[in-house]
């Protein structure tokens, strides 16, 4: 018996619920379907195994709204199916975002209709994405869409190479189109408005990391055509992080039309310049270490709302390409909490509302170091860490040797 009446759930919010079991019946309350949702996936690890759940009441709610996982498709094709079988994971682990970066160097991978061009052979078809974006919500998992740019724009660069961002000497920046082109922006909205309407779900990642003109000491110096691009649109000072930072305000303003709640990665926050990323747009934190990137309590001094995505704990990069190490459950469960922006070191507590929640994800670098079944393997144990550490804020009363028995014994 499910009771959808507010106030009757395990807390404040949507997700909260109540799971009551008593005289041989179960009902779970809740302000919302969410909440009952969650209530289900506590009921269905209470009785797997063939064991019976426990009379009782339990009152349950997460301690953050954001539980994300992410897949690099982009740079590794996965099937539909395997797609699937995670979303039917993350909802018993009560994860509630899916984030999809389908496009980069490598590939372009979910169909179109305004750039056929740009999609490559191995992709998903628009009808395959609405039904991995059925499943998701039957889960009360939003599918977040990224579309990277303006660096990590390969796939549409080699079909338009006329948009490639190239230095004073002519050398070609991978991945990177020059912004100061008009070319390079209508491509780039006519995709974003394209699949706003095939993900109706309420978030949106614009991407905005590793743009290579900002990546050297002198962007002015060696982007010229960027520089006087800047100037012509701020002024006299205008300097090239305001292009770039116009650029992520002017593909804000594409989307949002679609109401849509944005987010970027933290090194596309630019400082030192005229142009400020807009207030509305979220920070996903996942380093210190690129040009740019700043220390977290930077963004939450300015008042920004955090999506942690730390890289070091959180980032599962096939081949281990660089410093990153596949990350393991028994690290995030042990040392890692939402805090834990940067590093090991925690911000303080007093940011903690700020901390929406946390993101894993897997990046596809060396695509063919794991296959499919190695990725879900690598992953499981992770997955299930996270889920802990952004559901319930306080230290894990079980040791980690403990908290993988419970795993195997339930879904």
């Amino acid at each position: 018996d499910a009771d959808g009446g507010a106030g009757d759930g395990g807390g404040a919010g949507p997700e909260s619920y109540t799971l009551t079991v008593r005289d041989q019946k179960v009902r779970i309350a809740a302000p919302a379907a969410a909440g009952v949702f969650y209530g289900t996936r506590t009921l269905k690890q209470e009785v797997s195994g063939g064991r019976t759940a426990p009379e009782g009441v339990v009152k349950d709610r997460p301690a953050k709204p954001r539980r994300g996982f992410m897949l690099d498709i982009a740079r590794k094709h996965f099937d539909v199916a395997w797609i699937e079988d995670r979303v039917r994971e993350l909802g018993d682990l009560k994860y509630n975002q899916l984030g999809l970066h389908f496009s980069d160097d490598q590939a372009f991978r979910i169909a179109s209709d305004s750039h056929p061009e740009i999609v490559s052979t191995d992709h998903l078809t628009k009808d395959q994405v609405r039904r991995i974006v059925k499943l998701a919500e039957s889960r009360h998992i939003t599918v977040v869409p990224e579309i990277d740019s303006p660096g990590h724009l390969g796939a549409v660069i080699r079909q338009h190479p006329s948009l490639q961002l190239r230095d004073a000497r002519g050398i070609a920046q991978r991945g990177a189109v020059d912004i100061s082109k008009p070319g390079a922006a209508e491509i780039v909205d006519d995709l974003l408005k394209e699949y706003a309407e095939l993900f109706p779900g309420a978030y949106w990642h614009l991407g905005a990391d590793e743009y290579r003109a900002l990546t050297v000491k002198d962007p002015e110096a060696s982007y010229p055509q960027l520089a006087a691009a800047a100037r012509e649109r701020y002024g006299a000072d205008g300097r090239v992080q305001d292009l770039a930072t116009g650029w992520l305000n002017d593909r804000a303003d594409t989307v949002r039309p679609f109401e849509k709640k944005l987010k970027a990665w933290n090194d596309g926050f630019f400082r030192g310049g005229t142009e400020q990323a807009a207030d509305d747009l979220e920070v996903a934190y996942w380093t210190g270490k690129e040009i740019g990137a700043r220390e977290p309590a930077e963004y939450l001094r300015a008042g920004r709302s955090l999506v942690n995505y730390n890289d070091e704990y959180l980032y599962y990069v096939l081949g281990q390409p660089n410093t990153f190490r596949y990350p393991t459950g028994q690290r995030i469960y042990e040392s890692w909490t939402p805090l834990v922006l940067r590093g090991t070191e925690p911000v303080s507590e007093k940011y903690d509302d700020q901390i929406l929640g946390a993101t894993f994800a897997v990046w596809c670098d060396l695509a063919g170091s794991q296959t499919q079944e190695q990725v879900a393997r690598g992953i499981r144990m992770p997955l299930r860490a996270m889920a802990q550490k952004v559901w319930d804020p306080r230290k894990p009363a079980l040791s980690w040797n403990d908290f993988v028995k419970l795993a195997d014994t339930v879904p």
